[in-house]
């Protein structure tokens, strides 16, 4: 039986996390070491760390950020951020991430993602997606770390899907702009949609709301995990507690 994830993710804009509702008007919402170390004690499968704010000014997230995190957790780490060729995720992997994931600079050089996969194999590459409905189908959005550079692709989420994976991709996060800190539940039409055409894990991303929104996810999608942030930032319950509820659900949680 598959075993799913829950997985804290970490927005970081100007060296603080951040939160907004359908990638705007983002706060700041606490302590980037501060956050990772209570995720990693309280249970957390994996971390994600995204500089949101790189790719919009064409930067690269900090690789000193990335060795603060690595020596204060023991989870899995994932970070993204500008990433845009091997020499700069060789960087980021040797200064203690496990994973790179990439987005907008996957969607403006596509082989990025064949070069990093080929380089140090499909199983530390992650492409983050964020998708959006327009006028009846699901669109991909590049830079969105800032509303003002937030920009449509034009590329069918569908589509894009399918290509990163022929390229060498080892995960897909699927970001559903729609819900991003809303709290009202995951997508999940949008991510069985997706899932069904894709041979390769789909984390959901954007929406939980509740410790019962991450049951319907997991039990309702076949998601590899579920990834949020403003739930575990505001205290709204703890990973522990969430993960005892889901064992109680009969989910296979880790």
């Amino acid at each position: 039986m598959l075993t799913r994830r829950i997985i804290p993710c970490l927005d970081v804009k100007d060296n603080s996390v951040v939160k907004g509702v359908r990638f705007r008007n983002h706060e700041i919402v606490g302590s980037i070491i501060d956050l990772a170390i209570k995720y990693n004690n309280e249970g957390a499968d994996e971390l994600v760390f995204y500089d949101i704010g790189a790719s919009t000014y064409d930067g690269v997230v900090s690789k000193e950020w990335v060795k603060a995190i690595a020596e204060k957790i023991n989870i899995p780490f994932c970070v993204a951020g500008g990433i845009k060729s091997v020499e700069q995720a060789k960087v980021i992997l040797n200064s203690g991430a496990d994973k790179v994931s990439v987005n907008s600079p996957a969607i403006e050089r596509p082989e990025l993602i064949h070069e990093l996969a080929n380089e140090f194999g499909s199983q530390c590459v992650v492409v983050g997606i964020d998708s959006l409905m327009i006028e009846d189908d699901y669109i991909v959005y590049s830079k969105t770390g800032d509303e003002n550079t937030a920009t449509n692709t034009s590329i069918k989420t569908i589509d894009w899907i399918e290509k990163v994976q022929e390229l060498g991709a080892g995960e897909i996060v699927l970001n559903c702009m729609d819900r991003d800190g809303v709290r009202d539940g995951y997508d999940i039409y949008q991510l069985n949609k997706m899932i069904s055409i894709s041979n390769i894990p789909v984390i959901a991303s954007g929406g939980a709301g509740s410790m019962k929104d991450f049951k319907n996810v997991l039990t309702q999608t076949n998601s590899s995990g579920a990834l949020a942030a403003s739930v575990f930032h505001k205290n709204l319950f703890n990973i522990n507690d969430l993960k005892i509820y889901l064992k109680k659900e009969s989910l296979n949680i880790r």
